[in-house]
């Protein structure tokens, strides 16, 4: 009896094994066989990636074919998960050679979770960093190093401020641009004509498929997409205007502060353009910053150094910049009283250093007696406007100023321009719940009070009193051109309004503001320069420091090629501060030798 159910219980036990086998042999077969493709793909997935390349950014060039910003090879450092999550100790390693933090590298992980491409860690690093990376690679499993093209600003701060910078895409860019094909770890335009043109120039990315051994390294190329460069742009800007533009306000910045005692003039902009067409043929800010810094991920104390400058550096004051006008409003102020025959240019008024109304007068109580239109605009004299001013009435004012486009964006190819302010009374009851008093219509004339006005607005002013009345769109590119040459969009003069001006009129605003320049305020800045100029200086009270100075001009006075605005803050008298920055622009556009002492005497051919 016991024998037979020893006897049962082997047999079954028999049959289970039995069916185990069948079952395990079933199963071999069935994942051999049948899923045999399904499992060698997955396979082949665990070793094989798809590796981003980068495309290259579109080169800059000004107008002359100098190249502005290029892209040079550099090294990537970038992390690919294969078998699961990166280690600790790499992380940890990583970091303290490449100089991050391991919140950052875990940060960049995490963005990207899911995803079976390289993360980039850092770009553009060393040699150096290679070979450390290379000499231990064992202890790096999952981190590839690949080249990648690096942006190159050629002329390091040079036009920064109108060429702008690229960096690593962030999580607010990324939601706003994912639809767009943009993805995390991109490189994208953060400022200037980088950002505004992002699109047209960032090109589209290819793709290495390589074998990947279990650290991650490649070992075999299996395939290759090759990216598509980004097309390139033409710039209206003129590299010489550029160059002698930024190294005459550095050179004037620093006579101011040294010689003359202005020790806060560190802040500037200048803007130089074609009245023709709005071209715009330099643009200067001050101070500024080398963009090569923000291409491989600005340094903390880099960073720190740009961004707790007092002066700015990040704004583009020629564009963001907004000034009271000053004197350079008389140009406004007077081509109203003119064309509205609220005065005629042969009429004299009196000026014995204070208005007879309000107790408003020139600088210092100066007294130049009577005086007529162009005398007043030549001498830059305040009583004078400030009766223009009473007998127009803010209404008029406000009117002719918008009508020259103040107080409104010129639409400049840039982001972050500012609309300036125009001063009126719905502003004046708006903010502050009061009325307008009479004293503020005077300050209004002369550009003072609540005018706020930026360097390019100044320009437009100045291009339309230069050109009959004509308001083109200043640009910075004047053509897009794809990576083979062909052009992808030609940039044309365009007309976005004018004002209503006589020409009588014009012509006698243009000749008081030659005078400026022969017998006026400026006169000794351009004594004997070879080209007629017509110009404007002024001096803005600044309630914060020192006065700001402007100089505004247009040349030849015959046939107007350029127009030069240019603000010193805090540099005091546009005469002292800002005519002498504008000189030497002027010499660099026309081509204008300098002999040994610094005095102009001829044009070359």
């Amino acid at each position: 009896m016991l024998e037979k159910r020893f006897s049962h219980r082997v047999d079954v036990l028999a049959l289970i094994v039995g069916l185990v086998f069948v079952a395990l042999v079933s199963r071999l077969g069935y994942l051999q066989v049948v899923q045999g493709k399904y499992y060698e793909d997955l396979a082949d997935g665990n070793r094989i990636r798809i590796i981003k390349i980068m495309a290259p950014r579109g080169t800059f060039y000004d107008r002359n074919g100098v190249a502005l910003v290029s892209n040079r090879p550099g090294f990537t450092i970038s992390l690919l998960p294969l078998a699961g999550p990166i280690q600790d100790g790499v992380i940890n390693k990583l970091a303290v050679i490449l100089g991050v933090t391991e919140a950052d590298i875990r940060a960049k992980l995490a963005s990207q979770t899911g995803s079976f491409e390289p993360v980039r860690i850092k770009t553009d690093v060393g040699q150096d960093l290679v070979t450390k990376i290379e000499e231990r690679r064992a202890e790096f499993p999952g981190v590839v190093i690949e080249i990648q093209p690096i942006r190159n600003y050629i002329n390091k701060e040079l036009g920064v401020h109108l060429l702008g910078y690229v960096g690593e895409i962030n999580d607010e860019e990324l939601a706003a641009k994912k639809a767009a094909g943009y993805r995390a770890g991109d490189i994208v335009g953060k400022f200037g004509l980088e950002k505004f043109y992002d699109k047209e120039i960032r090109g589209v990315g290819g793709g290495r498929q390589v074998e990947v051994d279990v650290t991650g390294r490649p070992i075999q190329e299996l395939g290759k997409k090759e990216p598509q460069p980004g097309n390139n742009l033409i710039l209206t800007v003129d590299y010489r205007i550029q160059k002698a533009a930024e190294e005459a306000m550095d050179q004037q910045l620093k006579y101011l502060q040294t010689n003359l005692g202005r020790a806060k003039a560190k802040g500037a902009a200048a803007v130089v353009m074609n009245p023709k067409t709005g071209e715009i043929l330099a643009m200067v800010s001050r101070p500024a910053f080398n963009p090569n810094l923000f291409v491989g991920g600005i340094s903390t104390k880099d960073w720190k150094a740009i961004n707790d400058n007092p002066f700015n550096p990040m704004d583009n004051k020629a564009i963001s910049g907004m000034y009271p006008p000053g004197s350079t409003f008389k140009i406004v102020t007077g081509t109203a009283a003119l064309e509205l025959g609220k005065v005629t240019p042969e009429e004299k008024i009196l000026d014995t250093g204070k208005h007879w109304l309000i107790p408003k007068g020139n600088d210092a109580g100066e007294a130049l007696g009577w005086i007529n239109f162009k005398v007043a605009m030549a001498k830059s004299d305040n009583v004078y406007f400030y009766e223009m001013g009473n007998r127009l009435g803010i209404d008029e004012l406000e009117k002719y100023a918008r009508m020259f486009g103040l107080g409104a964006c010129t639409g400049i190819d840039l982001l972050g321009e500012a609309d300036g302010l125009v001063a009126n009374r719905r502003y004046k009851e708006k903010v502050y719940g009061e009325e307008w008093y009479l004293a503020e219509t005077f300050d209004a004339a002369i550009g003072q009070g609540f005018q706020l006005a930026t360097p390019l607005q100044i320009a437009m002013l100045m291009s339309e009193v230069a050109n009959g009345g004509h308001r083109y769109r200043p640009h910075l590119v004047s053509k897009i051109v794809s990576p083979s040459g062909e052009a992808v969009k030609i940039f044309e003069p365009e007309e976005v309004g004018s004002i209503q001006i006589s020409e009588r009129t014009l012509n006698l605003v243009r000749e008081a503001l030659r005078e400026v320049t022969q017998s006026g305020t400026a006169a000794h800045v351009f004594k004997g320069f070879p080209v007629s100029i017509a110009g404007k200086t002024g001096t803005a009270e600044n309630p914060h420091g020192d006065d700001h100075g402007w100089f505004v001009c247009y040349a030849p006075y015959d046939d107007p090629q350029v127009v030069v605005v240019v603000v010193v803050e805090q540099g005091g008298y546009g005469t002292e501060a800002a005519a002498p920055i504008v000189k030497k622009i002027l010499e660099a556009a026309f081509n204008i030798d300098k002999p040994p002492d610094g005095n102009t005497n001829k044009q070359s051919p």
